[in-house]
């Protein structure tokens, strides 16, 4: 037991070591000597866990998917927003989620496979868009799987705007500013009205997953 946690440790040693670079200098310019001195690792432990940069990067971007749960809304359309603002808050706060989300949008990391992420976005969102037309909140135009691709780019688009022009201090009060552009132009009147998109949002819906993560974490300990 005392050597699997070690392990653990070391694993996420050396993937934090790994956010810290690859968010300073990028996929192409960091290496793993540099990894390696910021971990305080050797390279056996590294490559026990880890066979290639890439495969760290790939580590990388998988980590910032590893989201906080979130309850059910009755609105299906709220729940995306509560997506959007949760990763707005761990953007802001997490050190690996800035760091996959680096990675992400690095169009010079040559040969790693960025497309998870963009994947890993669209089929959550994509899913309440297609319950939300279920259940009425939808404007009759809209194809769930189209308008999942234009959240997940739009976004994108504005958290690099945000980190270019503020190192993400802006962000929430962009991402805010996007739901209030984007949500009429798909959603019904009446729900619309009822949507909670303002700025609190998104440290109001980190507290809550927060939360509900360690309700049920305890519950599992229990049972």
């Amino acid at each position: 037991m005392a050597e699997q946690v070690r392990a653990i440790r070391t694993r996420q040693a050396i993937l934090s070591a790994a956010a810290k670079i690859f968010e300073e200098r990028g996929y192409q310019a960091s290496t793993i000597s540099e990894i390696l001195t910021v971990a305080g690792v050797t390279k056996g432990a590294l490559y026990f866990h880890f066979q290639s940069k890439e495969d760290l990067a790939l580590g990388v971007l998988n980590a910032q998917n590893q989201n906080l749960p979130l309850p059910e809304r009755a609105s299906k359309l709220q729940e995306i927003v509560d997506i959007v603002m949760l990763h707005t808050y761990r953007l802001q706060t997490d050190p690996m989620v800035r760091a996959g989300v680096r990675l992400t949008m690095d169009q010079r990391a040559e040969g790693l496979d960025r497309s998870g992420p963009f994947r890993n976005w669209a089929v959550p969102v994509g899913e309440r868009l297609d319950k939300a037309q279920l259940q009425g909140e939808l404007l009759p135009h809209v194809v769930p799987a189209e308008t999942a691709d234009v959240i997940v780019g739009a976004y994108a688009g504005i958290q690099s705007m945000s980190q270019a022009l503020t190192d993400y201090r802006d962000l929430v009060v962009r991402v805010s500013a996007l739901m209030r552009h984007l949500l009429p132009s798909i959603a019904q009147s009446s729900v619309l009205a009822s949507l909670h998109l303002g700025e609190s949002r998104a440290a109001e819906v980190y507290h809550e997953a927060l939360l509900l993560a360690q309700e049920r974490e305890a519950a599992g300990a229990l049972s």
